[in-house]
């Protein structure tokens, strides 16, 4: 099945990047791929994985772009509720 990829990049959505990577780990996890469908399986969860990690650290930089103000930085931990 095909995943939506997002104009400007050519990527997959963050949420579509992840929902793949449960479902190779599904596939990995129930032991009926062969090694050479494992050792392709694990390079694809690699690459999803390296780009998640990148999609993360880009709105985690324009997070705190839209929270400076007054040219200092102000972090706020989204648990507390600030």
């Amino acid at each position: 099945m095909a995943k939506a990829k997002t104009p400007a990049t050519g990527k997959q959505s963050f949420e579509d990047s992840i929902a793949e990577l449960e479902s190779i780990v599904e596939r990995m996890e129930s032991g009926e791929l062969s090694l050479e469908g494992s050792l392709e399986a694990f390079e694809a969860g690699m690459r999803l994985s390296r780009e998640a990690q990148a999609a993360l650290s880009a709105a985690e930089l324009k997070v705190q772009q839209l929270i400076e103000q007054q040219g200092e930085l102000h972090l706020k931990d989204f648990d507390t509720g600030e």
